[in-house]
């Protein structure tokens, strides 16, 4: 095996493509992601779907990365939700040196998470951006060329996960109805939901309504998705002051 951290593109591509032969449409996400780990000088890796400014963590190699998604989900800020909205890759080297001050508090929670770099690449094509592939390493630094473009590769192989259509009636029974998906709609649409909610309790738009969501869910330190559900079952009313 060739040294992770300077593949060739060509044993890159077939490494990647070993990979993620054979698996289920709900396995690639991570399988991509452990993928990276393995191929790229990177510590955890994640995906994430976003959209209209909100973004759902897909699925991670590993606890940590679900983390920090879970923490720019919360925040509305970080690497990941910069490459969406841009749709340009974000390379920050150094969380706790000059980049500290692109994302402040993202920066503060991942560097107390052990995370110095962040690397992340948009996935999509030019009708729009539908999530990103996040890399996380343990140590400051960039990629090379070889190592971005390894990067590239399982960024494309991604966004043909979650664009492509189904080549069969039986693979599109089983992308339609996986609970990779489902579950992510359920999500989604419980913050659609929790957002009109507390727009009509505060009377504001649903730009201020996001941010009020956020802010409450990382004052008690929980998700986004876990205030909204709240909201969303009456358990939870946002008062105006």
């Amino acid at each position: 095996m060739r040294p992770r951290d300077e593949p060739e593109p060509a044993w890159a591509a077939d490494a990647i493509a070993g990979g993620v032969r054979g698996a289920d449409p709900g396995e690639i996400p991570r399988t991509v992601c452990l993928v990276a780990v393995r191929l790229l000088p990177v510590t955890c890796a994640g995906v994430s779907l976003c959209g209209d400014g909100m973004l759902v963590p897909l699925s991670a190699s590993d606890q940590r990365a679900a983390y920090l998604m879970e923490i720019q989900a919360t925040l509305g800020e970080g690497p990941c939700l910069h490459a969406a909205r841009t749709g340009a890759p974000v390379i920050a080297a150094d969380l706790a040196g000059r980049d500290a001050d692109r994302w402040p508090v993202f920066a503060q929670q991942a560097t107390a998470a052990g995370v110095r770099a962040v690397y992340a690449l948009p996935l999509g094509d030019d009708s729009g951006c539908v999530g990103t592939l996040d890399l996380y390493r343990d140590s400051p630094g960039g990629l090379s060329a070889r190592e971005l473009h390894t990067a590239y590769l399982m960024a494309g192989v991604m966004t043909v996960a979650l664009m492509a259509l189904p080549a069969d009636e039986e693979n599109a029974s089983r992308l339609a109805d996986g609970p990779w998906l489902s579950e992510l709609a359920t999500e989604h649409d419980e913050v659609y939901q929790a957002v009109g909610m507390i727009m009509a309790q505060l009377g504001v738009g649903s730009d201020e309504a996001l941010a009020r969501l956020r802010g409450r869910a990382f004052a008690r330190g929980t998700t986004v998705l876990d205030v909204a559900h709240d909201v969303v079952t009456h358990r939870e009313r946002f008062e105006g002051h």
